[in-house]
């Protein structure tokens, strides 16, 4: 059972991976045995990140501003690696303001990354998950969506809960048309975990929101490790085009 879940000698990419869900993903995938590189876009945010995960495993930080194509293959290229065989799309940011004041940039921002991001990684890193994935043991692509992908949000957050639901979407076409490839997609819906996204949020609205939730908690990194892990293992090999919600029940029963 062990080895079901053991991904050593396999190599990883995480994009914002150097806070809240990246990094605990991150924290997942070495302890599990991974070689792991992760991306943000502040250089020295990526120092920190790195210092702080190195005492879990073997790990790289390069920053990069995804929310640019050529950045995007950039990274794929400065990774430099003949294989990858997990690529986790974490890298988002969120905007909230109303109906009437909502503006245009605020869409090009968050679908650049949170939408267009994910699409430009999974085909620069193509070649590479290709050369990895095998019939039993696939190369991984793990989209980190949202519940707000799942459910009407309660904030006026429009761009951010449409890039969510197209993501989920876009995973399940990849997961079409990479499956004969052997590169498994799936997507992680979180609910509330804490975050510098979520921060806000769960300093007003923390405890009803614990409250609320079936399993009556917020979300613990090991709760994201965990699923981040099984997907990326033997364990999740036949697993692809899925959509899980790991959110204590909020999106799929409230």
């Amino acid at each position: 059972m062990t080895a079901l879940f053991d991904l050593s000698g396999k190599t990883a990419v995480v994009t914002g991976g150097t806070r809240g869900i990246g990094l605990m993903v991150a924290r997942g995938l070495l302890q599990a045995g991974c070689r792991v590189v992760i991306s943000s876009r502040k250089a020295d945010a990526c120092e920190q990140a790195r210092a702080e995960l190195s005492a879990h495993g073997d790990v790289v930080a390069i920053p990069a501003d995804l929310s640019r194509e050529q950045e995007c293959v950039r990274l794929a290229e400065e990774v430099g690696v003949s294989q990858l065989h997990i690529l986790v799309n974490n890298a988002g940011a969120t905007w909230g303001a109303p109906l009437e004041e909502f503006p245009a940039s605020a869409w090009d921002k968050v679908l650049d990354l949170n939408l267009k991001s994910p699409f430009y990684l999974t085909r620069a890193f193509l070649p590479a998950l290709t050369a990895a994935g095998t019939l039993d043991d696939p190369a991984r692509v793990i989209n980190i969506g949202s519940i707000d992908g799942l459910h009407v949000p309660a904030l006026p957050t429009y761009s951010y809960s449409t890039s969510k639901a197209a993501l989920h979407h876009l995973t399940k076409v990849l997961a079409k048309e990479l499956g004969p490839r052997h590169v498994t997609v799936n997507a992680v819906a979180p609910g509330p975990f804490e975050s510098k996204m979520m921060a806000a949020t769960l300093d007003a609205f923390g405890d009803a929101i614990a409250a609320a939730a079936p399993l009556g908690r917020i979300g613990r990194p090991d709760d994201m490790a965990g699923v981040a892990v099984f997907l990326a293992s033997r364990a999740g090999s036949y697993i692809t085009g899925a959509v899980i919600p790991v959110d204590g029940g909020i999106a799929t029963t409230i």
